[in-house]
């Protein structure tokens, strides 16, 4: 426990203030930021800033010019550092309980300029371990120049309290009987999909990837012909160069992309559908020479009835009848029915696409029917789905038949 000082003693609703130092690390870790408070010649000042907590010391990013680390060579500067969570608003029935619900956390004391240069480096390490662990492997160290332009502050974690609101509406009794609706919206920091810098080719990093069920997980599927790594804004050169031919393109779902930069674009949407947990994308290489070919994914995914759907599949057309799309659809069948304990594997495609409805039944999936203007055209026209299912009493005869087509051994039954 943090001991009581006269700045750190609440005035008011005391009963919302802690000083448990287990409390108040857990929101100094879980922050971004925070705001340091400090004075100029008698003026108040607040600066907005990077912080990270390295046992009991909180160290405070800052540049070698700044007003508060110039103030702070000299004895050190009298500080204080607040850290809010926001974690939701409260909506009373009067305007006067309207609150939020929060964890902040502040801390007073003397602010001093760290000078060690092992020690500024662990904490420039920290700070960027902050963002993501493993982040320090993979960027480059700071320069001597970058170094003497920037400065670290230490403050001793001593005078510390914690503040926090949590639970519902506070609303007088006589206000219950009105007609207005109360209650607390959630709120919470969410990362959206990673966007790559122009000309990043390596894959997105896995500390940047949103945590999975197995179901939304794209882990890597090896076969004899094909390999399905999981997509990436970086594929879309190579992607673009396998499937560059108006053909490929014909019945999918958007329109052929002039260039590589529009079907980024294009697998950027795809990933953003994945960050929602609608889909898991992969791009498909050739085994043997490596190169990018095509791409795929499971969509309409649903744990709870165990069923999924293979689409949004395209190949390089010097691939088409390779055995390639084959085993990209073994290999997926296979964790769907096999490692994810799916009853049901679904396909749609485009009423006019009787290349593409030959090639799901080649697969063994039964046609269940039509879904009339299902969905709309790059063109703008409505599109009949034709759907086909697979089901798990199915899937042992119908893996038998497709690796007898493609000449690969059925795995040994443990």
């Amino acid at each position: 426990m943090y001991a009581q000082t006269a700045r750190t003693t609440a005035s008011r609703s005391r009963d919302r203030m802690s000083y448990d130092r287990d409390t108040a690390h857990a929101v100094l870790d879980e922050a971004y930021h925070c705001v340091l408070g400090f004075t100029v010649d008698g003026e108040p000042r607040l600066l907005p800033t990077l912080h990270v907590r390295v046992g009991d010391t909180l160290y405070l990013h800052g540049s070698t010019g700044s007003r508060p680390l110039l103030a702070a060579r000299a004895g050190g500067l009298p500080v204080c550092v607040a850290v809010t969570l926001l974690d939701g608003l409260v909506y009373g029935r009067s305007q006067f309980h309207h609150s939020a619900n929060y964890r902040s956390v502040i801390a007073h004391g003397t602010a001093h300029l760290v000078t060690d240069p092992v020690e500024q480096a662990e904490v420039l390490t920290a700070l960027v371990e902050k963002v993501g662990t493993g982040r320090a492997a993979e960027s480059r160290p700071p320069s001597r120049r970058e170094l003497a332009e920037t400065a670290v502050l230490a403050l001793p974690l001593r005078e510390v309290s914690v503040r926090a609101r949590t639970g519902g509406v506070a609303d007088e009794p006589a206000d219950y009987a009105l007609p207005h609706w109360a209650g607390v919206v959630p709120l919470r920091l969410t990362a959206g999909p990673a966007e790559p810098d122009a000309g990043v080719t390596t894959p997105v990093p896995a500390y940047l990837r949103p945590a999975r069920t197995p179901w939304h997980e794209p882990v890597p599927l090896r076969g004899t012909r094909v390999l399905l790594e999981p997509l990436d804004p970086a594929h879309a050169e190579d992607l673009f160069a396998a499937t560059a031919d108006p053909e490929v393109w014909r019945h999918l779902s958007a329109p052929p992309p002039a260039d590589a930069a529009e079907l980024r674009n294009i697998l950027t949407a795809a990933l953003a559908e994945q960050h929602r947990g609608e889909r898991v994308a992969w791009v498909q290489r050739c085994a043997v020479t490596g190169a990018v070919v095509g791409s795929t994914s499971y969509y309409e995914l649903d744990p709870e009835r165990r069923s999924v759907a293979i689409g949004h599949t395209f190949l390089g057309r010097p691939w088409w009848r390779t055995g390639i799309n084959t085993e990209a659809k073994l290999l997926l069948l296979g964790r769907a029915f096999d490692e994810l304990g799916a009853v049901r594997v679904v396909w749609h495609t485009d009423i006019r696409n009787e290349r593409s409805q030959r090639a799901i039944e080649r697969l063994g999936a039964t046609r269940e029917g039509v879904l009339r203007m299902h969905r709309l055209r790059p063109d703008g026209s409505w599109r009949d789905t034709v759907q086909y299912s697979m089901t798990v009493d199915e899937w042992p005869n119908a893996q038998v038949r497709l690796r007898k087509k493609l000449r690969v051994p059925t795995p040994a039954t443990p």
